[in-house]
């Protein structure tokens, strides 16, 4: 089988841009609550819930624990959602104690269909919003990354929610509450000039964390702005991180990263190491150690061992005012497929006037990015430009000029959104949409990770497997591997191994020893099929891998496939522009099109008789010159 190795080759098999990976900013089950912002009273700040849907229509549902009582609301396929509460819901879950407290001020999310949900906090001049885990992404054990007050008269605050009864738990290992589900915790620290970040939160069954600072200053004294961002379990840390620079109005931010092992040692592109907020003055780290950086362009960062970032954003003048915002940063082992991203639109007063949305993906593949507004079909980016930053990674800032509607970015080579707003004395900033994949202890086969395993069906043949459990700190005792239940004896103390298969579904289990006797078992669907394709496809015979460097004088292009190893039948071919079936050339080889001026995505889709499917996309670029003339005279 000859079958194609180039970026813009993607094989899918049940397969299509909107798919759902596993464990990642989409779900059906959330919990929320809401920490004191600056010296606001409930009735002085706007909270809102965020609720964008995805591919199908269904229902939501929020429940008030402290209330008692359910509202039900419809959503439409890619429609967002804004739930804007009422002054008896915020009393309910605002959380303005000054002190540190055990309450049930709580939001418990539901819904029918996949969705993303996202909360805000706000008030006049003092804004952060906050991207919200599903439930099945949620951990027992997280590292606070937070930041310094504005002044002695605020202080931070870190909130955990508990969503099973009985909940233990611990802060730097003391045991400080047991929570039922909806029960709270939330920490205040003692006085303005303490920081929490570093904080090590356990708990003896999966929770929500949140920082929940009253208003920071970025850099230190400088501000202030609420802070409010969730945090994502130690389990999902990863490695390599690339942080893009939110331009509108300021060109400088401070990030913070944090350790979660011993002998932790960071590279770092683009970004310059300062204490001034309390940070190491060094780029190695031992346990719950963080350092801060400033950037002024993209920076990239890599680690020997999974650490945690997050950035801060200023939103008006770095010297003199400041309105910080807190985001999550993932790694890029987290890349989607698509992501949602919508704009927050305040209820009451705001300084918000400007809206944007941050993609990252890889430079090579940049230019397959397309973005689909309310459902609409997908077009190339606009209203900026790709900035190219280290780490072959480049990312643009798109400015979200639609208030209703959702943005559905996506890219076959996998992207991480975040989404800001700033305005005069008022900023957000949050993710927008990325994976939530268990990168400890976990595996790979064919460089698939074993979440994703269940949704991208691989071709029949030698599979290659590899285990990644070197973020661990303690050392392992022995390494077995399952297939539907019965161990695979080869591979046992194997790290790599590689093994062939027939079409079919296979469980494989990987199973880790430790030396202190804890044991950890990762197991994912291997679903094979019968391959046995090779498709390309030539637009004015440039093959689609060279079609991106590719620009076209002439409006008319004519293209040509080739489909090699056929099935019993070819089934049907068919072809996309922008995401739009040219249903003209259904089952054609060869046809033509004329095309004005301008960028488009090509994608053929190879449908076999067996159901298996072959699909290529690639970037189409067109420039049509032309000169007119009048008034010539022979």
């Amino acid at each position: 089988m000859n079958m194609k190795k180039t970026l813009y080759v993607i094989i899918a098999i049940l397969l299509s841009a909107s798919s759902v990976w596993a464990q990642d900013t989409k779900g059906t089950d959330f919990w929320i609550t809401f920490g004191r912002n600056a010296n606001r009273t409930y009735d002085q700040v706007d909270l809102q819930i965020r609720v964008v849907g995805g591919d199908e229509a269904g229902y939501f549902y929020v429940y008030y624990s402290a209330l008692g009582y359910t509202e039900g609301f419809s959503i439409g396929a890619d429609e967002v959602k804004t739930v804007n509460l009422t002054p008896t819901q915020k009393q309910a879950v605002y959380n303005d104690y000054t002190t540190t407290m055990i309450t049930n001020r709580s939001i418990h999310i539901t819904s029918t269909v996949s969705v993303v949900v996202y909360v805000l906090n706000q008030a006049q001049t003092c804004t952060d919003a906050t991207n919200v885990l599903p439930t099945a992404s949620l951990g027992t054990e997280y590292y606070l990354l937070s930041y310094l007050p504005y002044t002695s008269t605020y202080r931070d605050a870190y909130t955990v929610v508990a969503n099973q009864n009985n909940t233990e738990v611990y802060a730097n290992n003391t045991l400080v509450t047991t929570l039922n589900a909806g029960g709270v915790y939330y920490a205040v620290a003692s006085n303005g000039s303490t920081n929490l970040t570093g904080t090590h939160i356990t708990a003896s069954a999966p929770v929500s964390v949140f920082a929940d600072c009253w208003a920071i200053g970025v850099p230190v004294g400088v501000g202030g702005d609420k802070a409010f961002q969730q945090m994502a379990p130690v389990n999902t840390w990863g490695k390599t991180f690339f942080i893009p620079l939110a331009t509108q109005p300021v060109m400088m931010q401070r990030v913070r990263a944090i350790a979660c092992m011993t002998n932790t040692t960071l590279t770092v592109t683009n970004g310059t190491l300062t204490t001034d907020g309390g940070g190491k003055n060094s780029l190695t780290l031992d346990v719950g150690e963080w350092l801060e950086l400033e950037i002024t362009s993209g920076c990239y960062i890599e680690a020997n061992n999974p650490i945690a970032v997050c950035s801060y954003l200023n939103g008006y003048t770095w010297s003199t005012r400041s309105d910080g915002a807190q985001t999550w940063i993932p790694a890029l082992d987290q890349g989607l497929l698509s992501a949602f991203v919508a704009p927050f639109i305040p209820a009451g007063g705001t300084n918000l006037d400007q809206h944007f949305a941050l993609i990252v993906t890889p430079t090579d593949t940049k230019d397959l990015t397309t973005v689909s507004i309310g459902g609409g079909a997908p077009t190339g980016l606009s209203g900026g430009g790709w900035i190219a930053g280290p780490g072959n990674m480049s990312y643009y800032e798109m400015p979200l000029t639609n208030t209703t509607s959702s943005y559905t970015f996506e890219n076959a080579a996998k992207i991480i959104v975040l989404g800001y707003g700033t305005g005069e004395s008022e900023a957000y900033y949050y993710l927008a949409g990325s994976a939530m994949r268990d990168l400890k202890a976990a595996f790979y086969a064919n460089d698939i990770h074993y979440q994703d395993l269940e949704n991208n069906p691989l071709c029949a043949g030698e599979i290659e497997f590899r285990a990644d459990i070197e973020n661990m700190d303690v050392g392992i005792d022995s390494l077995k591997w399952f297939i539907d239940g019965v161990e695979y004896l080869p591979a046992q103390n194997q790290e790599t191994w590689s093994k062939t298969f027939a079409a079919g579904e296979y469980e494989i289990e990987m199973l880790v020893y430790f030396e202190n006797d804890e044991t950890i078992s990762k197991i994912g669907t291997l679903k094979i099929i019968s391959c046995g394709t090779s498709a390309e496809f030539y637009a004015n015979d440039v093959h689609h891998s060279a079609l991106p460097d590719t620009t076209f004088c002439s409006k008319l292009v004519n293209f040509h496939a080739e489909i090699e190893g056929l099935h019993s039948d070819a089934g049907s071919l068919k072809w996309f522009i922008d995401g739009v079936e040219e249903t003209a050339a259904l089952d054609q080889l060869e046809w033509s099109k004329e095309f004005e001026t301008g960028v488009y995505e090509i994608k053929m889709e190879v449908v076999y008789a067996d159901n298996a499917t072959e699909t290529i996309i690639s970037t189409l670029k067109v420039e049509v010159f032309w000169i007119k003339m009048k008034n010539v005279t022979h």
